[in-house]
């Protein structure tokens, strides 16, 4: 197979099946039901969820992971329960105790800002009840609970988030969902320890001035080799986050299988060089897994 068959392959084999696909809105979709329906008097039309993380950014890959949702809470609510201590935890027991009702046997919990859902087969949904901005400042931001010291609220930009990968998508003749999906498969294959967001931010930085960024799926090898060396570089850095003030801090626990991923890609563009697809394949699916292969 050529390196474009190759990659293509791999792409595939990682991508969603259509069966996982209907899984996901059945579950998200019956969550944020049961929540407006308790909320609101209007008939449930999907206006009240924003789809989040990988679901809402198309960075999604197989196995199914979490699906993050958006539900947005009438601003009642916030004046009504405000004086209310760690209303911020609260807010989640009752979110929790409300999707209770519905989903008896599943086993539901608050984690900081954010209820779970971990339905028994494939995803789970992480709901995290929100305040939509209509202010100048923060207008179309949200305010999410935050459970931690006493309980807080937390200024959060999804739509900018989402927003900067698709722009660099267009921009890099589709390549940036590519690369970034690619990398959360180095990221579950061998147990890397970096958050999906910094794969996303580096991913969007790294394309916004590598010079072959807009080329076609031929280049994949050196792509996903030149990320590594260029994410080597930025141990312990940071990056603003998208529509907002807050710095994302990238950490060094990812520092050293970030090297290894590089050496091997190396390697693998060398075999890729002289034709050896052969040694090549091998070298992707220590970093890749067994999803890429011949």
């Amino acid at each position: 197979m050529s390196i474009i068959e190759r990659f293509n392959t791999f792409l595939e084999n990682i991508r969603l099946t259509n069966l996982q696909i209907e899984d996901a809105r059945a579950k998200y979709g019956g969550v944020c039901k049961k929540l407006h329906d308790h909320f609101y008097i209007e008939a449930y039309d999907g206006s009240t969820k924003l789809l989040v993380g990988s679901y809402g950014k198309g960075t999604n890959i197989r196995p199914a992971r979490d699906i993050d949702i958006y539900f947005k809470l009438p601003w009642s609510e916030f004046t009504e329960s405000s004086s209310t201590y760690n209303v911020q935890s609260t807010l989640l027991q009752r979110i929790r105790n409300i999707l209770l009702s519905k989903y008896s046997d599943t086993n539901i919990r608050g984690d900081n800002q954010v209820v779970v859902v971990n339905f028994s087969n494939g995803h789970f949904v992480e709901v995290a009840p929100c305040f939509e901005s209509t202010m100048d400042a923060t207008s179309g931001k949200f305010y999410i609970p935050n459970t931690g010291n006493g309980g807080s609220w937390q200024l959060a930009d999804p739509r900018s988030e989402m927003k900067n990968i698709s722009d660099s998508d267009s921009k890099s003749n589709y390549n940036t969902k590519n690369l970034i999906k690619m990398l959360k498969k180095w990221q579950e294959n061998c147990q890397v320890p970096i958050k999906s967001i910094v794969i996303e931010l580096r991913a969007v930085n790294f394309l916004n001035s590598y010079i072959y960024a807009d080329k076609s799926v031929l280049y994949y090898d050196l792509m996903i080799r030149d990320y590594f060396a260029k994410l080597l570089e930025y141990v312990n850095g940071s990056c603003k986050m998208p529509g907002l003030e807050e710095k994302i801090q990238y950490g060094d626990a990812w520092e050293s299988k970030a090297q290894s991923a590089y050496a091997r890609a190396k390697k693998a563009c060398e075999y890729e060089a002289k034709g050896d697809d052969y040694n090549a394949t091998l070298e992707w699916k220590k970093i890749f897994g067994d999803d890429y292969y011949f």
